[in-house]
């Protein structure tokens, strides 16, 4: 098994365990969960109440940002969101995009894809989908969409070029999208790369904000730009936990500024 394939692997066995959890949102290392990551980013996540369309049955806490809040959607857009989870952030999309609108989830775990499926069956959506599939080979035909969403899913993509090269090409020309992610300032200390738990966590997969922006530029995408971000704390107890002998982790948590970003950019 490859290195990539192995990664893939590690991300769907802890997210279909957290998809079989009843809406627990102490999640232990999830992205961003409240209790998780122990970031100040609490607030920002914890706006999701106040969506409309927000679902609390499709809310597990994974996300780092409110990318649908600053999507620019309008009645009757075609939405996609990469990495859908339960399907918190399609169904606030579907209370923006209307009955007229269309939107796709993606996601890689079958156990979230039967989730988001049963909220969507629930709340009797007839324009809410979700699909089974990979960020980089996308099940979506070309020019689709008139929007792309993402929340803090392309930290635990392997290939992000070839996801933004499919980001790319499922938008509709003059489209663009909202990605809310981590990101570092700097390259991340090896002794957290080397912890692939940490990679469902959304910390080892991070990369250098700047790198981050590049790989969406030479995607083809333009007017790229960070629209919010915060600073995240990385609690020493969360590395020590990870086997990170406490003289490091501490050093660790100081020297590492980890980011929530929410990028947006246009494919014209």
């Amino acid at each position: 098994m490859s290195e990539s394939e192995g990664l893939k692997r590690l991300v769907r066995d802890k997210y279909g365990a957290l998809a079989a959890r009843d809406n627990e949102k102490d999640q232990g290392d999830c992205c961003c969960a409240d209790a998780g990551c122990g970031t100040d980013m609490a607030p920002l996540v914890s706006g999701y109440e106040e969506q409309q369309g927000y679902n609390p049955d499709a809310d597990l806490g994974l996300g780092c940002g409110l990318p649908v809040d600053l999507a620019g959607l309008h009645p009757g857009d075609t939405l996609i969101d990469l990495g859908a989870g339960a399907g918190n952030d399609c169904f606030i999309a579907r209370a923006a995009v209307g009955e007229s609108g269309r939107v796709i989830g993606i996601d890689m775990t079958p156990e979230m894809i039967a989730k988001a499926r049963r909220n969507a069956e629930k709340s009797g959506f007839d324009n809410v989908e979700f699909r089974l599939g990979e960020l980089e080979n996308l099940p979506v035909e070309d020019n689709l969409a008139d929007v792309v969403v993402s929340n803090c899913v392309f930290n635990l993509v392997p290939d992000k070029a070839r996801a933004f090269r499919e980001t790319w090409r499922v938008l509709k020309p003059g489209g663009h999208f909202s990605i809310a992610d981590i990101v570092t300032l700097g390259e991340l200390p090896h002794e957290l790369q080397r912890v692939a738990e940490l990679y469902t966590g959304c910390i080892a997969g991070a990369m250098d904000r700047d790198a981050y922006l590049q790989l969406i530029r030479a995607a083809g995408f333009k007017a790229v730009r960070v629209q919010r971000e915060s600073r995240i704390a990385i609690p020493r107890e969360l590395l020590m936990r990870h086997g990170i002998p406490a003289e490091i982790a501490g050093k660790l948590a100081d020297q590492t500024t980890v980011m929530s970003i929410t990028v947006t950019g246009e494919k014209r």
